[in-house]
Parts: C-alpha cells; structure tokens; sequence
C-alpha cells in the first residue's frame, strides 16, 4: 500500500458553535419554546459565560450541547465536531458538571477517581495515576483517603470538576456549578476553574451569579426566551448601559440641588437625582479628572456630602437593562456575601 502521508487535523475556530438552536415542548398549555434560534460562539481556551433568568434557555442549551438532548432544529459543533452526526466523538472530548456534585459520599476522594477511571475504561493502574494527578492539580492531595461525606462544600465541586477531567476534555460544560455554596467555597470552584482554563481547557459556564460571570468569563452571552440577545466580553456589555459616572450622596437634602448643578457643570451632562437617598450622579468621560474637580468644587462651596465615588456598571444594571428584570440567586449572592 502507498505511504499515507496525512494532513493536520483541523483546527477548529470555535470550540462551541451553535447556529439557529431550537428547542420546543409541546403540553396542555400549548407549545413552549425552550430555545428559538440560539446563536452561540466560543473561542478556545478561554471561559464563556451564559447568563440569563431562570426558563431562558441555558440549561437546555448546554444539554444540546452535551448530546443529552437532540434539538429540533439549528445545528452545533463541539471541539469542531457536529452534535447531531456524532454525538459519541463530541462525548468523548467535553466534560460536563451540573448542579449537584455527583461524587459518591460514601467513597474517599481518590476512590471517587479511580471509579470514575475505571469506568471511562482507563485500567486499574492509569486510573490510579490519573486520580492521583487530579487530586493533586485541585488540591485535595492531603484530603484523598478522607470520605468524599466529610468534604465541604468547595471540596466536594472540587472534586466533582476533578472527575469530569478524567480524560482531560477539551471542552467542559459547567452548569450552575456554585448553585448553595459559600463565598468562600464558590471561591474555591473558582480558582480551580481558572487552573482549568490556563491548561488549555475551554469552559462554557452557566450561571445566575452575575459576579461570578464577571470574574470568570472573558466573554458573556446573555439569554432571554430562548435567544441570544447579547454577547460581548463583561466590559463591552457594561458600556450598554454608559460608562463611568461620579456619584455624591449629600449629608443634607437641601443640599441636592446645588450638588446636581456641580456635577452638571464639571461633566457638561445631565445628571440624575434619587431624593430618597440624597443622591445624584452623572457619567463622565475623564474619569480621574472628573471625580477631582467635583471634590474640589463641592469642598469651594461648603457642600457636605456623606459619599463622594466614582461608579463603573455592573452586569446586574446590563442585566436589568436587557431582560427587564433580576435574578433571585443574584439577591442570594449578595446576603451570602454580607454574611
């Protein structure tokens, strides 16, 4: 037979692509559309937040994604290859973590490993050098022979992630994975995601937490009723809703206007007024030389205020923005973290 001298695999550029996803339930009430016409690219090697109210669609897409559910129409390629035509060649290069850490408690953390080794057919000894690379890479090394029942929280989604890396997935589906955790144990899935991704690992992230978005994801779409209404990285998407703005709360309410016409005159816009928390503020251009002159103009004319800032957007201001409403793990995210 001739030499094969072979090409290159080709290199896909996108890790997730999906195009015109549709998704439809069909009950009493009629035809619900859980996605219609969801669009989706990410880049390799980094991590893509999808952020949306609950019933928006995300779940549904990532369990398209992850062959778990056909879709009805569209089409997607993962790690460059079709859902539809091959869902066992895209299994066997993602990964997927959902909500509930699926490791058995009553197991120690490397065993949880070796299990899962031995299922993806690995063999006994590279399961155990696998799970041992694993504990090791999310820092449960000094907590493997300890049962996966006395792990924290953080521990046991550490661990959970540390399973879905058996066979080091090029892809990795992550659905909701701090849904009930601490700050400090959402903190922990955090690092270890970031760990993930700097090894190469692209991340499709779902969430309500818009912080954990924020940090996490270099970019960000944002789902409503099935579609994709927004996508740009979390800076970008902040800009819909304006820039930088220097805000003055004042110690006395008398004081308002006479505040709101100094911020006025030094930003050469309009500024908005809340009277119930003495507050105005207006977006500004020059951040830095903004924010000085206000404090030098409301000190020349003897104005008390009891907070002077300068205030960048936050995804939950896009978010209100575009879906016309909050999210209620966002509210639990802030009590969690006050506590």
């Amino acid at each position: 037979m001739p030499e094969r001298t072979g090409t290159p695999a080709r290199v896909p550029e996108y890790a997730v692509l999906a195009e015109g996803l549709r998704k439809e339930y069909r009950g009493k009430d009629g035809t619900t559309h859980a996605l219609d016409g969801f669009d989706l690219a990410v880049r390799p090697g980094t991590v893509h937040g999808l952020l949306g109210p609950n019933g928006a669609g995300k779940t549904t897409a990532v369990r398209i994604l992850a062959t778990l559910l056909r879709a009805d129409g569209g089409r997607a390629e993962v790690a460059g290859t079709d859902v539809a035509r091959d869902p066992r060649a895209v299994r066997a290069r993602i990964g997927l973590v959902g909500q509930y850490a699926a490791v058995d408690e009553g197991l120690t953390g490397r065993q949880n490993l070796e299990v899962f080794g031995r299922l993806f057919h690995l063999g006994a000894r590279r399961a155990r050098d696998r799970a041992a690379e694993l504990l090791d890479r999310f820092s449960l090394a000094e907590a493997a022979d300890k049962g996966a029942g006395q792990y924290s929280g953080g521990m046991r989604r550490r661990l959970d992630l540390a399973a879905s890396m058996i066979l080091a997935p090029a892809v990795l589906f992550l659905d909701e994975p701090t849904t009930g955790l601490d700050p400090r144990a959402r903190g922990e899935v955090w690092e270890a995601v970031r760990t993930l991704v700097a090894g190469g690992t692209t991340v499709l992230l779902t969430t309500q937490y818009l912080d954990e978005a924020d940090r996490l994801a270099s970019r960000i779409t944002v789902v409503d009723r099935g579609r994709a209404i927004a996508d740009d990285s979390p800076d970008g998407l902040k800009d819909l809703v304006g820039g930088d703005r220097v805000e003055v709360v004042v110690a006395e309410a008398a004081d308002l206007p006479a505040a709101r016409a100094v911020l006025a005159r030094v930003a050469g816009a309009e500024p908005r007024t809340d009277e119930a928390e003495r507050r105005v503020h207006v977006p500004v251009t020059d951040r830095v030389a903004a924010l000085t002159e206000v404090a030098r103009t409301l000190q020349e004319e003897r104005i008390a205020v009891e907070d002077l800032a300068l205030r960048r957007p936050a995804l939950d201001d896009v978010f209100l923005r575009l879906t016309g409403q909050g999210t209620d793990l966002q509210e639990t995210a802030h009590q969690e973290a006050a506590a």
